[in-house]
């Protein structure tokens, strides 16, 4: 197995502070007192794709936004409305915890902030597990998601795949299939801790459209330590993970993390490319690539900015696919702040693996 993880973020020392409300919501950060610590913030934003290329734009952790920055998060989605033709934009990806407290009011900024994508961008959503239970602590499997984004509205898009298969009414678990720039690409998008059955149907999705490059989206896969979420060998020492939540106690739920979805999913496919989660808090990011047993490498990332003051700052990741079918270049950038994060966290480049044509 081969793994390459993130190393040596080079420190800039931007000046910036945490509000003592989100050092009290999120607990100690490895950024300390200051959240750009390791940050090269430059104004301005990345430079325009060339041509052949298009866009993957990433929604993490909306949380805060949903809860006192709806504004912010207007911000986000406009922005991206705006750039959707000079960036050849084909989708937004959000990661999850779309609310903080699961409560109508968030869902309400929530939706009003993603309808401004409606017949401009499609979007992709799955629930975090803040979008679970009353006040949003994830006890059990009940969500307002439904209630605010019906499976309707996304069935009649070109980009609809479908939703799994036992609950065909509900969003928490879908797929979507895109094409860009002659590319073929499938979104399979799985709650937060997928139930054993939930992974079944994934796996049929996914051999379904093998002659797609399939994109793994869920909440909590791999850490901020860039390694993946492994109870049976971490336990609590990683925090978070999906089996220490009420949701796997009360409900008997046979819940999956990261290594569980890596040896139980992604490395028996040849065709995924890319995972993509958020949830975790410390600096927030965190990239891995693993080789499945047929020696395809699949890159693993974590992203998550709502640390950042204001409840992240606006801050959205963008992948630019490249025109010759491999390379994946990362930006992070801010329509509030207006400026991009050039740190080698946060700006990277990815080789993909080429998917075999049926």
């Amino acid at each position: 197995m081969s793994r390459v993880s993130r190393r040596d973020v080079l420190k800039a020392g931007a000046a910036a502070s945490m509000s003592p409300v989100l050092v009290a919501m999120c607990g100690s950060t490895s950024l300390g007192a200051d959240p750009y610590a390791d940050a090269r913030l430059v104004d301005g934003e990345p430079p325009k794709p060339e041509k052949g290329s298009f866009t993957v734009a990433v929604l993490p952790d909306t949380q805060n936004y949903s809860q006192r920055h709806p504004e912010t998060y207007l911000a986000q989605t406009e922005w991206i409305a705006a750039n959707k033709q000079d960036r050849n934009i084909a989708c937004v990806l959000h990661l999850g915890d779309i609310t903080n407290n699961n409560t109508v009011e968030e869902w309400h900024n929530a939706v009003k902030a993603m309808r401004v994508l409606d017949g401009q961008v499609p979007y992709f959503m799955v629930p975090g597990n803040h979008d679970y239970s009353a006040g949003g602590v994830c006890k059990d499997r009940t969500t307002r998601l439904n209630d605010h984004f019906s499976v309707g509205q996304f069935r009649e898009l070109p980009t609809f795949g479908g939703t799994y298969d036992k609950e065909p009414d509900r969003l928490e678990n879908s797929y979507h299939l895109f094409s860009a720039e002659g590319r073929d690409y499938l979104v399979l998008g799985l709650e937060f801790g997928p139930r054993a059955d939930v992974v079944r149907w994934a796996n049929e999705v996914a051999a379904k459209h093998k002659d797609r490059a399939a994109i793994l989206i869920t909440h909590a896969f791999i850490y901020s330590d860039s390694t993946r979420y492994d109870w049976e060998k971490y336990g609590t020492k990683q925090s978070w993970n999906p089996h220490n939540y009420a949701v796997a106690k009360n409900t008997g739920d046979d819940v999956s993390d990261g290594e569980e979805l890596w040896n139980n999913l992604v490395s028996k496919h040849e065709n995924f490319v890319l995972t993509l989660n958020g949830h975790v808090l410390h600096d927030g990011l965190g990239q891995v690539t693993t080789a499945t047993p047929a020696g395809r490498d699949v890159h693993q990332v974590l992203v998550n900015f709502q640390m950042r003051p204001h409840g992240g700052d606006g801050w959205l990741r963008l992948l630019e696919f490249r025109p010759d079918g491999k390379t994946v270049q990362t930006y992070d950038y801010s329509p509030v702040l207006k400026q991009r994060n050039e740190s080698p966290a946060n700006q990277f480049a990815m080789q993909l693996a080429p998917v075999a044509r049926a």
